[in-house]
């Protein structure tokens, strides 16, 4: 016979608090920002746990210079490392809500 109670009741954790949980962290992510940059710094992206982006900030140097198909090329990078720590950091703040709601019955 399977039990019926759900992953957080057999936790300990009643569903309407592990809901609370889960919303606390998706708040707290919201607040937390990672930075990537690409070209030696050269292109920065600031992007919050919820993978939205805040800031890019491009080297004045870099634009002087013109050659856009590099910048290009930098934004691409300094963004898509962002997302992957924003992604690490979402994981990490995530997985242990998670694994309550994962355990087998």
């Amino acid at each position: 016979m399977t039990d019926p109670a759900t992953p957080g009741e057999r936790e300990g954790r009643p569903p309407e608090r592990l809901q609370r949980e889960l919303a606390q962290a998706q708040a707290d992510l919201a607040q937390q920002l990672v930075e990537a940059s690409a070209g030696q710094g050269a292109v920065r992206v600031v992007m919050s746990g919820t993978q939205e982006c805040h800031r890019v900030v491009i080297d004045p140097e870099l634009l002087a210079q013109g050659v856009a198909a590099r910048l290009q090329g930098l934004v691409l990078l300094a963004v898509n490392q962002a997302i992957k720590v924003s992604q690490l950091l979402a994981a990490r703040r995530l997985s242990p809500l998670a694994g309550e709601l994962d355990q087998p019955e």
